[in-house]
C-alpha cells in the first residue's frame, strides 16, 4: 500500500482531489482532502500499487502544478482498520457514537451508536458524517421520521441512529459487498436489524426501494456528482414534508447541489459545515 500526500492552498487540493475521485478508473483506492491548519488544506491518496501510486502523483501535478506531492510506502497491514482504533467518542446531539470498550462508559442520557473499527466508511469522525447527524438532529425538531432510505450508507450508522431515534424501518444501499456486510452486522450489534436491512445496488437504487417509497427522510453521504445525478430520482422518493440530508460534497460545490434539488420542489431548510464539508437539510414542499 502506498499513501499519496500533498499539501497546498484549498483551490488546489480540491483541484486535485476531484480528479482522483472522479477518475474511471483512478489509480487511487480512497482519497480525502481536508483542513491541515490554518490557509492550509491537505489531500491524502491511497493506491495498491507502486505504479499506481506514480500515476495519483502524476495527476496532481497535471491538475495542481503548484502542488509537491510524496509518495510513501506503508507496511502492509490494515490501514483503513487501524487508523479507527483508539479514535475518541463522538457526540452529535442527542447521539455517541463510538467502539464497545468507550459506550461501556458513556454519558447518560446519550443514544448510543455501536460501530467498531472497520473497513466501511462511517464512524462520526469525518466532517460528513458528523454533519449529517447533526443535520438530522434538526429534522427531529419537527418529528422523528417513520421511513428512512439511507443511499451510500457505509457502515450504516445514519439509518441505525434514525431507527434509534424512533423509525419504523430503514433501508440502505451501498455498490460494495463489504460494506453491505458491515452495516448488516452493525444493524445487528445496535439490535435493529429487525428494521434495517442493506442492500448491493449500483445507481443508488433497486425495485424494493422505489416500491417500498416514499420516504419521510432519505440520506445520500455519497459524492458531490452522484448528489446532483440522482437529485430526480431522491425527490421522487421523498414524501410530501419529508426531508432529505446530503453530504459528501465541499463547501464551494453547495450552489449546484442547492439547484439540482431546489428546482424539484426541496428547500433548504438548514446546514452544516465541518472541515470544509458541507451537510445540506431539505425539506420537500
Amino acid at each position: 500500500m502506498y499513501q499519496i500526500t500533498a499539501k497546498g492552498p484549498r483551490e488546489a487540493i480540491e483541484a486535485a482531489w476531484d480528479a482522483l475521485a472522479w477518475a474511471d478508473p483512478s489509480p487511487a483506492g480512497a482519497v480525502d482532502a481536508k483542513e491541515d491548519g490554518r490557509h492550509a488544506w491537505r489531500l491524502d491518496a491511497y493506491a495498491e500499487s507502486e505504479e499506481d501510486a506514480e500515476a495519483c502523483k502524476a495527476m496532481i501535478l497535471e491538475t495542481s502544478p503548484t502542488l509537491n506531492p510524496v509518495i510513501e510506502a506503508l507496511e502492509d497491514r490494515d490501514w483503513v482498520t487501524l487508523s479507527l482504533e483508539g479514535l475518541p467518542p463522538v457526540e452529535a446531539g442527542r447521539f455517541i457514537v463510538a467502539g464497545s470498550h468507550v459506550l461501556a462508559k458513556s454519558a447518560p442520557g446519550k443514544t448510543p451508536i455501536l460501530i467498531e473499527a472497520g473497513p466501511a466508511f462511517g464512524t462520526g469522525h469525518h466532517g460528513t458524517t458528523l454533519g449529517c447527524l447533526m443535520g438530522f438532529e434538526h429534522v427531529l425538531k419537527y418529528a422523528a421520521p417513520k421511513k428512512v432510505l439511507d443511499v451510500g450508507t457505509g457502515s450504516g450508522v445514519l439509518a441505525i441512529a434514525a431507527i434509534k431515534a424512533g423509525a419504523k424501518r430503514a433501508w440502505g444501499t451501498e455498490i460494495d459487498a463489504d460494506s453491505v456486510r458491515v452495516a448488516n452486522e452493525n444493524a445487528a450489534k445496535n439490535h435493529v436489524a429487525n428494521a434495517f436491512q442493506t442492500f448491493e445496488t449500483g445507481g443508488g437504487f433497486n425495485a424494493t426501494i422505489r416500491r417500498d417509497g416514499p420516504y419521510d427522510l432519505v440520506f445520500a453521504n455519497i459524492l458531490f456528482r452522484p448528489l446532483v445525478g440522482l437529485a430526480p430520482e431522491i425527490a421522487r422518493l421523498t414524501a410530501p414534508r419529508g426531508h432529505v440530508i446530503l453530504s459528501g460534497l465541499l463547501e464551494p460545490q453547495e450552489p449546484l447541489v442547492r439547484a439540482a434539488y431546489g428546482s424539484r420542489g426541496l428547500s433548504l431548510v438548514h446546514r452544516v459545515r465541518k472541515d470544509g464539508w458541507s451537510s445540506l437539510v431539505f425539506r420537500k414542499v
